[in-house]
């Protein structure tokens, strides 16, 4: 499924990259998402925004549509993987933490101190501050994987019962196509949240670049 994700995002540029006096629809998509990512890079990271642009681009674009393949019937969410959604997390931890002590070196630390903080209050802060940095590197994966997990839980769940439902008798069916247009919002509502779980993602990620950076 990473491979079919890697191989979805490469055909959507393909397509999209069609030189057209008219645009096309997949072109002007492709357009206004690479200003929204642009924009969120700038106004997170600031100055170094070119630097780490395609970073979070790519990061963006596998993210979505590895939450879209989810919502495809028995198809599987990579991103509600437990290894893929911490691994991903883990590993911009790390990064952005080798990147703040390349940058800063040692003076990296006092990040863990907030300025002006009272000799008294160091012992008590500075453990605070670092439980605070280190749960970065689950926080980022499990809000990812709770959204993702949950939605797709209930969809299987009401789906299932949704087919029970409609293969009993003739009233009963007819009378489910209530809940069922229930469900049809649910699904629409999970196509909400793979944009902007993708989207949020991207936003933390910058900004703890940012942080790193700063």
């Amino acid at each position: 499924y990473a491979i079919i994700t890697v191989l979805l995002v490469i055909t959507f540029h393909i397509v999209a990259f069609q030189q057209k006096l008219v645009p096309s629809r997949w072109s002007l998509s492709l357009e206004s998402s690479f200003a929204s990512v642009h924009g969120l890079v700038k106004s997170q990271v600031g100055a170094a925004n070119e630097r780490f642009f395609p970073f979070i681009y790519a990061l963006f674009f596998f993210l979505l549509f590895a939450n879209l393949n989810g919502n495809v019937p028995y198809g599987y969410a990579l991103t509600a993987s437990l290894i893929v959604a911490l691994g991903l997390s883990v590993i911009i931890f790390i990064g952005v933490t080798i990147l703040g002590l390349a940058i800063h070196k040692v003076h990296f630390f006092s990040f863990f101190l907030p300025a002006g903080t009272p000799i008294a209050l160091v012992p008590i802060l500075a453990p605070i501050e670092l439980i605070s940095y280190l749960a970065r590197a689950l926080s980022l994966g499990v809000r990812l994987l709770a959204n993702l997990a949950a939605g797709h839980s209930l969809m299987k769940i009401l789906g299932g019962f949704l087919f029970t439902l409609f293969t009993s008798s003739i009233l009963v069916s007819i009378l489910t196509i209530v809940p069922f247009v229930v469900f049809i919002g649910i699904v629409a509502l999970e196509l909400a949240v793979s944009f902007i779980q993708a989207y949020v993602f991207c936003i933390l990620t910058a900004s703890y670049i940012k942080d790193s950076i700063d």
